[in-house]
């Protein structure tokens, strides 16, 4: 169920639009969701429908399209990595796997402590510095190395204690 706050801040971001155009929200209102929920359920998604009157199946498009909706809980930090073709050519592909033997788990998956969950990810649109990494849907970490990775886990860490 939205709560009055949750209705409120969509109403805000559909004010941005035409009235007859209030669907172009979507992607907006699905942010709030996840940001208060930590992932986007098939309900939540109904619920989106249902508040910017469009068939759940659409909202349903968006939700599956893009990897920075959560279809599932995730850990603390979400970390995607991204292995498409250029960053792969600068140790992506290394680095998800360097980073899936010190979290201990693979890549979809999240750790016991509920802190990290790894994904790969296409294009971040950061080529000339990979390898690159994306925490949380919000902070690019660039030029990647081991050293690097390490630092940022064992901050992550302690942020979550």
């Amino acid at each position: 169920m939205l709560s009055e706050q949750t209705k409120l801040r969509f109403d805000r971001e559909i004010s941005k639009f035409p009235s007859e155009q209030k669907i172009s929200a979507v992607m907006a209102c699905l942010a709030i969701i996840q940001q208060e929920r930590g992932w986007i359920s098939d309900e939540s998604q109904e619920e989106v429908a249902a508040y910017l009157g469009m068939p759940p199946i659409a909202v349903r498009e968006v939700v599956t399209f893009y990897n920075m909706y959560n279809q599932q809980p995730v850990g603390k930090f979400k970390l995607n990595v991204c292995t498409n073709l250029p960053c792969q050519l600068r140790h992506g592909e290394a680095t998800l796997q360097y980073l899936e033997e010190k979290l201990g788990i693979k890549e979809g998956e999240t750790t016991q402590d509920g802190y990290f969950t790894l994904q790969k990810s296409e294009c971040l649109g950061a080529c000339a510095d990979s390898p690159v990494l994306l925490v949380n849907d919000r902070t690019m970490c660039s030029l990647m190395d081991s050293q690097k990775i390490d630092q940022l886990i064992d901050g992550l860490r302690k942020l979550a204690q």
